[in-house]
C-alpha cells in the first residue's frame, strides 16, 4: 500500500479545516490507510493554528507546521513538501474549491505511468475579475517566457517522490510550485476535475498581490524584458539617425526653417523617460540577484506538531 501525503497551505480558512480533514480522511482511505495530512499555517490571521492543533490531537496522521510569519502560499507549499514522507504527495488549497474527492482521479491517472498529474478545473468558480486577471497574467507571462500555460491549471496536483526530491533541490527565493514542476520535466499529464465555489472566507490574492506575483514570476523566470529593451533601444537609435538625416537634407535642399524647440524638448523628455524605465527594469533584475545572494531560507518554522 503506498503512503500518500497531502500538503495544504492554510491562510484565512479556519472555518473549512474540519470539513477538509473529514473529506480528506474519507477520500484517502479508499486509496490507502497509510496517509498523512500536512497543514502549513502561513501566519493565518484567524484561529487556524488552534484548529490544526485540535486536529493533530484527534488524529496522529495529521501534522501541523506553523511558520514564524507570512511567507506566501508557494513557500508554505515548499515547507510542507520538505516534511512530506509519502510515495505520492498531493498539493491542494484549504478553501475546498479543490475538492478532496477528486484526489482519487489524480491518483488513478498517476498509476498509468505519470510522475505529475494536475487537476484541470472545469467551470472555474472564481470571480469574473480574478478569472480575467489570471488570463491576462498568463497571456503576458507566456509571451515573455516563450511558453504555453493552461489557465485551468492551479496548484491542485499529485506528484511522485522523485518530483518532490527534485523540487527540494530548487532553492530560489521566488518559488512558484506549478512552474517548477513543469520546469523539472518529468512525465506529467492533466485530468479534468470539478471546481467548487468558495463557501468560506475570501481569496488573499487581491489585484495588487496579483500584479506583484506577475512581476515576480516574469522577472525571476525570463530575461525577455531585457532583450526587448535592447531591441527597442536599437530601434529608437535607428529612427533618430534617420530623422537627423532627414533634417539635414531638408535644411540644405529647401528654404524651409527646421523647427527646433518642440522637437528637442519632446525628444529629451521621451528619451529621459525611456532611460528611467530601463534603469527601473534593470533594477528589478539586480534586486532579484541581491535577494538570491543573501541566501536566506525560504521559510522559518516556529513549531511542528
Amino acid at each position: 500500500m503506498p503512503k500518500i501525503s497531502v500538503v495544504s497551505p492554510v491562510y484565512g480558512c479556519c472555518a473549512s479545516l474540519n470539513d477538509l480533514y473529514d473529506r480528506l480522511k474519507e477520500s484517502l482511505s479508499t486509496i490507502s490507510e497509510d496517509f498523512e495530512i500536512i497543514f502549513v499555517n502561513d501566519a493565518s490571521p484567524d484561529d487556524s493554528w488552534n484548529t490544526i492543533k485540535a486536529l493533530v490531537a484527534k488524529d496522529d496522521r495529521v501534522k501541523g507546521i506553523n511558520l514564524s510569519r507570512n511567507f506566501g502560499q508557494h513557500k508554505a507549499i515548499a515547507a510542507g513538501l520538505a516534511h512530506a514522507k509519502g510515495d505520492w504527495v498531493v498539493v491542494m488549497d484549504c478553501d475546498l474549491q479543490d475538492q478532496p474527492e477528486e484526489i482519487i482521479k489524480l491518483y488513478n491517472k498517476a498509476q498509468e505511468g505519470y510522475d505529475a498529474v494536475f487537476g484541470q478545473r472545469i467551470g472555474r468558480q472564481h470571480s469574473r475579475r480574478k478569472r480575467w486577471a489570471s488570463r491576462a497574467f498568463i497571456a503576458v507571462y507566456d509571451y515573455l517566457s516563450d511558453s504555453k500555460t493552461d489557465p485551468t491549471i492551479g496548484n491542485f496536483s499529485i506528484i511522485s517522490r522523485k518530483v518532490v526530491e527534485g523540487l527540494k533541490e530548487l532553492k530560489e527565493q521566488h518559488h512558484p510550485y506549478t512552474f517548477f514542476v513543469i520546469w523539472l520535466g518529468f512525465k506529467r499529464t492533466y485530468v479534468e476535475i470539478e471546481h467548487a465555489k468558495r463557501e468560506v472566507g475570501e481569496s488573499s490574492y487581491n489585484f495588487k498581490r496579483l500584479i506583484q506575483l506577475a512581476m515576480d514570476n516574469i522577472v525571476s523566470q525570463s530575461n525577455k524584458l531585457l532583450q526587448m529593451s535592447i531591441k527597442f533601444g536599437f530601434g529608437l537609435a535607428s529612427f533618430s539617425a534617420l530623422y537627423a538625416l532627414y533634417i539635414v537634407i531638408k535644411y540644405f535642399m529647401t528654404d524651409e526653417i527646421v523647427p527646433g524647440w518642440t522637437s528637442v524638448m519632446v525628444s529629451i523628455y521621451f528619451i529621459g523617460g525611456l532611460l528611467f524605465a530601463n534603469l527601473g527594469l534593470i533594477g528589478l533584475y539586480i534586486g532579484k540577484i541581491f535577494d538570491e545572494t543573501k541566501n536566506r531560507p525560504l521559510y522559518v518554522i516556529d513549531e511542528i506538531i
